[in-house]
């Protein structure tokens, strides 16, 4: 068991809450925060946000370019091109289930989603707004935008920034993939997976892969349990410095945390990601530089664990982590104003 682990149900003990169980079926919503509480409006208004090519400066990408939800929810690129033609620098995670993480972007810098909304929105690598300002004028410039905001925000400034990142907040928190085969079989359903998931399952646990990847999301605690939302859950990587995975895929040339807070210790740290929907989000980590889900558990299993994984190992681990993906519903593109 990992030292974060232990430090986890020592606090759950602690502030007496519930008995922890380390997995448990997807739920068809993450947390709702109360500062930005969903209605069928905004979702609805953020939905379109999301597929308008009008919130990126050059009007040519939409938040579905790089977080495609008909690709995984990401772009099944190492590294994505923003609309300013400027390639980032960190592979772009996917957004299905991304509610039920306490802060985002991979060095955990953002400790909201509507936070990490706002920064994309102004990024050069993304989608390029020059500021606040600009973006807000443009949709302000749309009728049909300018009611719904009164609508969904009435009062004064109902077309304010921090209101284009809540209704974009709001539907990104209704992209959730439940009922998976694992989640029917955590359900009661024992022949939802098979043998050889079943056999991948166990492995996982005694491999120690659970010891950081747990819980309704495989990525450690939703907010409100144990962490509260700005309160990340990190993990060293590579755990292992000196293995042939160092240079072959460049796994220390990103600081990783280190470059937001400048703590020492923070060197190499990363948010610990999701495992749902794991078999359809390649290329994996940071820097998206492998590109089987296989070598993905073999570099993981070294650099973390410092373990070999035999070729029936990595077969019933592959077979488990399938088991993750889950029900993703229909996305129709919707009419913008």
């Amino acid at each position: 068991m990992s030292r974060i682990l232990i430090a986890l149900l020592t606090l759950l003990a602690l502030s007496n809450v519930q008995a922890l169980e380390p997995f448990k079926p997807l739920p068809e919503l993450p947390p709702i925060p109360r500062s930005n509480s969903q209605t069928p409006e905004k979702v609805a208004l953020g939905k379109q946000l999301y597929f308008d090519s009008r919130v990126s400066f050059t009007g040519k990408q939409t938040c579905n370019t790089c977080h495609n939800l008909s690709l995984g929810g990401d772009d099944n690129r190492s590294l994505s091109t923003g609309a300013l033609g400027i390639e980032g620098t960190r592979s772009a995670p996917t957004l299905w289930n991304v509610g039920f993480q306490t802060v985002y972007f991979w060095d955990g810098r953002a400790p909201s989603l509507e936070a990490a909304i706002g920064e994309h929105l102004l990024s050069s690598s993304e989608m390029g707004m020059p500021n606040e300002a600009t973006l807000v004028g443009r949709i302000n410039a749309i009728e049909g935008y300018r009611k719904q905001f009164e609508k969904v925000f009435p009062g004064k400034n109902s077309l304010g920034y921090d209101n284009v990142t809540k209704a974009l907040a709001s539907y990104i928190r209704t992209l959730v993939t439940p009922d998976g085969p694992f989640d029917q079989y955590l359900g009661g359903d024992k022949q939802a997976i098979s043998r050889a998931a079943l056999r991948g399952y166990n492995t996982y646990i005694e491999t120690g892969c659970a010891s950081c990847h747990f819980w309704v999301n495989f990525s450690g605690p939703v907010p409100g349990l144990a962490f509260q939302m700005g309160e990340g859950f990190y993990e060293l990587f590579p755990n292992y410095i000196g293995t042939e995975y160092d240079e072959q895929y460049q796994l220390l040339s990103d600081l990783g945390r280190y470059l937001v807070t400048g703590d020492e210790g923070h060197r190499y740290m990363w948010r610990v990601q999701s495992l749902r929907n794991i078999a359809e989000t390649a290329p994996y980590f940071h820097n998206g530089s492998v590109v089987t889900l296989e070598e993905a558990i073999r570099l993981m299993a070294k650099t973390q664990l410092r373990k070999e994984l035999d070729v029936q190992q990595l077969s019933d681990i592959i077979a488990f982590l399938k088991t993750l993906s889950g029900r993703i519903p229909e996305v129709e593109a919707p009419i913008l104003p």
